[in-house]
């Protein structure tokens, strides 16, 4: 299985069942230092801290992923709400959920759980 022996089982609930982790409780939300945070599974690089803000919903919150190429984005009609499914390109897992209402330049906020990152900070 994916990743299976990495993960916890509460990670890997979220990241290959399409679970998600309560508001407020992911320990990367409030993370402000310079770096990268890279998928928990297979270590691709996602998201870049320059790109990341406070979006006040309680998951971690960017406004670009570090390439369209390291992310793929699905329709998800779960839970009677149409939203667009954010997940990792490489090695296909959950991430969160993409929406229109971000802050420029590109008006989105990938809305991230905690779980499905590590961050790397950049050494100065």
């Amino acid at each position: 299985m994916r990743c299976k022996k990495k993960l916890t089982d509460f990670e890997y609930y979220v990241m290959f069942e399409k679970g998600t982790e309560p508001p407020f409780a992911g320990e990367l939300l409030n993370e402000k230092r310079e770096g990268i945070f890279v998928c928990k599974c297979c270590e691709t690089s996602l998201f870049s801290s320059s790109a990341k803000f406070d979006s006040g919903t309680g998951w971690p919150s960017f406004f670009e992923p570090i390439s369209k190429n390291s992310i793929k984005e699905e329709l998800d009609t779960s839970h009677g709400m149409i939203r667009t499914e954010v997940k990792c390109a490489k090695c296909d897992a959950h991430l969160g959920h993409v929406f229109t209402d971000g802050p420029s330049p590109t008006n989105l906020r990938y809305c991230i759980n905690s779980v499905c990152l590590e961050f790397r900070a950049i050494k100065n």
